[in-house]
């Protein structure tokens, strides 16, 4: 399937940018993500990063571009010729959140502010199948798209100093896991036992752009149980592969 030119440009003289239509919805993430495998699989004269957004590419180089011009139409050719499948590959990861009031820090604000119950909050939240759109902000936090609109809430005026690994939280239209303590200002429901990202494992997430999470609540009891698991290393994480 041909699909519109997206504008390539040189960043510098160790990047080039790619930006596609500026819509984010799951389409457009397939488009991206084709293209940046199309290109982590093409033939460089040296070793290359590239890092997508919603709906753009960022080719990074280790030095500089020898002829910057040169590369950007080699780049334009490549892309000028690919055709997106009608297919994707994608896995389904289910994660369990324990949504109690421990972990539930501002279910009762969100309550509170969309006229719902917190029993109806936790099966919004549960319902969706969230498409993983890119990572960032930390290693190994998941930018989640598909957060039911009756969820939809603003950030914290004034962020947390310190959130807890784990902790599940909404800011907007997306959701998303803490993957390690940090500050942060998204609204949060509960908290997820499963490490995110794990710097000596390879790779050190299991998650990419264009999978999916489906999360599960559980008990405070089933928590710690899977909190036990983990820590004898005999926790098995929920996955299913799919095509589309």
């Amino acid at each position: 399937m041909m699909v519109d030119f997206p504008k390539i440009t040189p960043l510098g003289d160790r990047a080039i940018l790619i930006n596609f239509e500026k819509i984010i919805d799951e389409k457009m993430l397939e488009k991206v993500l084709f293209y940046k495998n199309l290109i982590e699989n093409s033939q460089f004269k040296q070793k290359v990063e590239v890092v997508n957004t919603y709906n753009s590419l960022l080719i990074s180089y280790v030095f500089a571009i020898e002829d910057v011009y040169s590369e950007v139409l080699r780049i334009k050719q490549l892309v000028r010729q690919a055709n997106i499948p009608k297919n994707m590959n994608y896995k389904i990861f289910t994660l369990p959140v324990c949504y109690n009031e421990e972990f539930g820090l501002d279910l009762k604000l969100i309550s509170e502010d969309k006229n719902l119950k917190i029993d109806e909050i936790i099966k919004l939240h549960t319902k969706p199948f969230y498409r993983i759109y890119f990572t960032g902000f930390l290693p190994g936090f998941l930018y989640l798209g598909g957060l039911d609109e009756r969820l939809k809430i603003s950030r914290k005026e004034s962020p947390r100093r310190s959130v807890d690994k784990g902790s599940v939280g909404i800011g907007e239209n997306q959701t998303g896991i803490y993957p390690k303590n940090s500050p942060g200002g998204w609204q949060i429901l509960g908290k997820c036992p499963v490490d995110l990202f794990r710097k000596n494992e390879r790779p050190p997430s299991p998650f990419s752009a264009g999978d999916k999470i489906k999360f599960e609540a559980v008990s405070i009891t089933e928590y710690q149980e899977i909190i036990e698991l983990i820590e004898a290393g005999e926790y098995k994480l929920k996955v299913d592969n799919y095509e589309s």
